[in-house]
């Protein structure tokens, strides 16, 4: 055993020195950083992902309860005005709950699209009991998590756990508790989209996705049927991309689509115009040669039926100014990638989770698999050129 952990240690220091830099003032913080993404490349996060899973499956039951019976009490406006309703603010109270009562001894960060400053304000009491009280009922009814109640500060102290600003050290979550609001308001697609960050790389991702057809949507088939929808997406760094329904079947590993002919391509695209260039993705389109319309559906879980072959190709060019945040891509990048497809910026540039809670993005983000997405980069760039010489 000895002998092994010393070849085992003399290889890993090997692999440090060959990527270090000598000359550098921070040599032995150099030494310490990549013995940690040397030895975390290596690690399995399988009990990160089984409370990924877990987390996000409870936030979702606590969702579809508020979609299937949405007051219009439960609706309000933050401070930004964007529409925000008491499962966004649950969703991420009961998984930031959940997240730190599994791993209780460890450091906890979580990076998320919510904070209780409106929910103080006295206007929002009311509001904020209500929430309390659904988070409640959710861990209650959930028979697994051994808690008592929670208080109203309670669960304000779990939704500002999701002030951190991320980064390229450590490990972080990072949390969408909703993501497509106006998708879930209206009673279609939204996704509770959860991520780990270690060292700046995604490693996992968990998408639920509670109105989701369990069968392919490729002919923009997006029929809610109760006894046929609700999808739980799973990936973990090299492990694969997994679906299985949220009440608990077992997974089953998916692909995405092969297809290397852009004619037999469809794509998915932002369902809010606001959200992302209908245009500029139908300029894409045509010179790529793709006959199949588009199909415009909310939230990462595009990414979700994507990673499945429904369609093979994602874009998304948000207007001017719009500046990405990590937890909108981060569990579907990673959902995407584990199943063979790949992501990137508009000048073909690896997107980057290390920066803090922005992605430094040019112009959009296009995502398909390996095999077209050369074409689709150089489709891409025509018409973002044509549409500037345009203006």
């Amino acid at each position: 055993m000895s002998a092994s952990i010393s070849i085992g240690q003399s290889l890993l220091r090997r692999r440090v020195l060959l990527h270090l830099n000598p000359t550098s003032l921070s040599f032995t913080q150099q030494v310490r950083t990549l013995r940690r993404r040397t030895l975390a490349s290596s690690m399995s996060y399988d009990i990160q992902l089984a409370a990924a899973k877990k987390a996000a499956s409870v936030a979702a039951r606590l969702c579809q309860k508020v979609q299937k019976a949405l007051l219009q009490s439960d609706v309000q406006s933050k401070s930004d005005k964007s529409p925000v309703t008491v499962a966004d603010y649950g969703s991420q109270a009961l998984i930031s709950f959940i997240l730190q009562k599994e791993f209780p001894s460890m450091p906890f960060s979580l990076v998320a699209e919510e904070d209780s400053g409106d929910l103080r304000k006295e206007e929002s009491r009311e509001t904020l009991h209500r929430i309390m009280e659904l988070v409640n009922e959710t861990l209650a009814s959930d028979g697994t998590i051994d808690t008592s109640p929670l208080s109203e500060e309670d669960v304000l102290v779990a939704i500002d756990k999701g002030i951190s600003e991320g980064g390229s050290q450590g490990q972080h979550w990072v949390l969408d508790p909703i993501d497509g609001t106006k998708g879930f308001l209206r009673g279609d697609q939204y996704a509770i989209a959860l991520a780990l960050l270690d060292e700046g790389k995604v490693v996992l991702g968990v998408l639920a996705c509670p109105n989701l057809p369990l069968a392919s949507i490729a002919n923009n088939d997006q029929t809610i049927s109760e006894d046929k929808v609700g999808c739980l997406f799973s990936a973990q760094v090299g492990a694969g991309t997994y679906m299985q329904s949220l009440d608990g079947s077992m997974p089953t590993r998916v692909q995405v689509s092969s297809t290397e002919n852009p004619e037999e391509a469809s794509f998915f695209e932002s369902y809010e115009a606001a959200h992302s260039s209908h245009d500029l993705s139908s300029s894409i389109a045509r010179k790529l040669g793709v006959k199949a319309p588009p199909v415009r559906i909310d939230s990462q879980a595009k990414y979700g039926a994507l990673s499945r072959g429904d369609g093979a190709i994602y874009l998304r060019f948000p207007h001017k100014g719009y500046r990405e945040k990590i937890w909108d891509h981060a569990a579907g990048y990673i959902v995407v990638a584990e199943a063979g497809g790949v992501a990137a910026d508009a000048a073909g540039n690896s997107l980057d989770f290390s920066k803090g809670r922005y992605l430094d993005l040019d112009t959009g983000i296009v995502v398909t698999n390996q095999k077209l997405m050369p074409a689709l980069l150089k489709a891409v760039q025509e018409s973002i050129n044509e549409r500037a010489s345009s203006l």
